[in-house]
Order: structure tokens, then C-alpha cells, then sequence
């Protein structure tokens, strides 16, 4: 545990910065989730639609640091991909 008062504030900023980073990665994860769900369920414009809404929230995200812009970049590479894939499958 802390000791002095300026190792307790550090402490207590770390837990509030780690759960908002927490908040934002669920954030993150729910837009793709959806996003998988629209392909799942074969509607091809509803799917990029929501894709277009969570491109903004993946980007802000990552434009944060809360995941790297890699990280970021390959989540969208991998749903623009699986939407693509619908018009050769319908």
C-alpha cells in the first residue's frame, strides 16, 4: 500500500484511469459485436451501416491509446472483409 500522500493520489488516479480505459475497451469490443451480428444475421446494408457507425468508435478509441492503432486497423480490415464476403455468398 501507499505510504505518502502523493503515492496515494498516483494510486488512486491509476484505479479511476484504469477503469475508464476498461469502460472504453468494452465500448470497443460491443461495436464489434454488433457489427458481427449484423453479418451473422445476412443483411448486407444493415451490417455496414452498423460497420460505419463503429469505424468512428474503433477509431476514437484507438486514437486514444486505449488499443493500439494496429490493433484498431485489423478489427476493421477483418469486418470490412467478412461484409465483402457476403456479396460473394448471397
Amino acid at each position: 500500500m501507499a505510504n505518502s500522500a502523493q503515492a496515494r493520489k498516483r494510486a488512486r488516479q491509476a484505479e479511476q484511469a484504469r477503469q475508464h480505459n476498461a469502460s472504453q475497451r468494452s465500448m470497443l469490443r460491443t461495436a464489434v459485436k454488433k457489427v458481427r451480428k449484423a453479418i451473422d444475421a445476412g443483411d448486407k446494408a444493415a451490417a455496414q451501416g452498423v460497420f460505419q457507425a463503429s469505424m468512428s468508435v474503433i477509431d476514437r478509441i484507438a486514437d486514444k491509446n486505449i488499443v493500439h492503432k494496429n490493433t484498431a486497423s485489423r478489427y476493421k480490415s477483418r469486418l470490412s472483409a467478412a461484409i465483402k464476403a457476403m456479396a460473394v455468398a448471397a
